[in-house]
This record gives structure tokens, C-alpha cells and sequence, in this order.
């Protein structure tokens, strides 16, 4: 498994710093477009968070991103030096009396955007995997697929 790992100051600024870090990771390991745009908004959206929500601007505060590159997927690690917060009690942004609410839709969108998403030390780091495409089958194993 391959590891890719950087830190930044909790800077809105920063963003950019992590968009590009996605795009060298796009070109390093050969990801498809098809799932860059839902890595990239993913991603962003959870180190904003971790930014905003979890360091609350403090600059002298840290947000940890790793990339994990597997065969069949990635898996992104964001972490923050916040308090944490209760993910699984989140005012639902589809709702009728929460569709006005300017924010809350940041972990609704990372849920669909990622194939699977967690998180671990009382909310203070989220890990998302996005499934990769199954390599292209070979002839035999195409030509065993069609007789079985």
C-alpha cells in the first residue's frame, strides 16, 4: 500500500494547498476522472470542515490528510485538533424546516460523494474511500467469464 501524507495550518487559505495535493494524487496514481470531481469536492468539504468546525481558525492548529492507495480504492484520512463533535446526531439538511439553513450540508454531501465514510476519535478525524474501477480483465479470464 502506498502513503501519502501532509499537514496543514487550519487556514481557509490552505484549501488550495490540499486541491493541489489532490491533483499531484490524480496524476501519481492514475486516477479516473470519473471519480476525481467526487474525491476533490469530498475532500475539500472535510478539511473545511476540519478548518472551520473542528480547529475553529486556529492557525497554530494542525489538519493531518493521508491518502492510502490500494489495488481497489482510496482512502483519504482527515484529522483535526478540535474537541470532536457527535456525528451521529446531525440536523438532516433535506429536511423541510432545515432547507433555508445556509450550512449543515457539508457531511451530507462527503456521505454521497465517498463510497464509505467514518469516523473515529469522537469526530475529530473522518475516513473516506472511494472505490477504485476493477482493473481491466485479461483475455482468458473475459473468455472464462463468458463460457461459465
Amino acid at each position: 500500500m502506498k502513503q501519502v501524507k501532509i499537514q496543514i495550518p487550519s487556514l481557509v487559505e490552505n484549501i488550495r494547498v490540499v486541491e493541489s495535493f489532490i491533483d499531484n494524487s490524480k496524476d501519481t496514481f492514475q486516477i479516473e476522472d470519473d471519480i476525481y470531481g467526487n474525491i476533490m469536492v469530498a475532500v475539500t468539504e472535510a478539511v473545511n470542515n476540519a478548518i472551520r468546525h473542528g480547529n475553529k481558525f486556529d492557525k497554530d492548529k494542525n489538519v493531518y490528510l493521508s491518502l492510502f492507495v490500494e489495488a481497489q480504492q482510496l482512502k483519504f484520512e482527515i484529522e483535526d485538533e478540535g474537541a470532536g463533535f457527535n456525528f451521529d446526531d446531525l440536523d438532516d439538511p433535506t429536511a423541510p424546516e432545515n432547507l433555508e439553513n445556509p450550512g449543515g450540508r457539508g457531511i451530507f454531501l462527503i456521505r454521497h460523494l465517498a463510497d464509505e465514510v467514518e469516523f473515529s476519535k469522537d469526530g475529530r478525524c473522518v475516513h473516506l474511500t472511494f472505490q477504485l474501477a476493477p482493473a481491466p480483465a485479461d483475455e482468458t479470464s473475459t473468455a472464462e467469464q463468458i463460457a461459465a
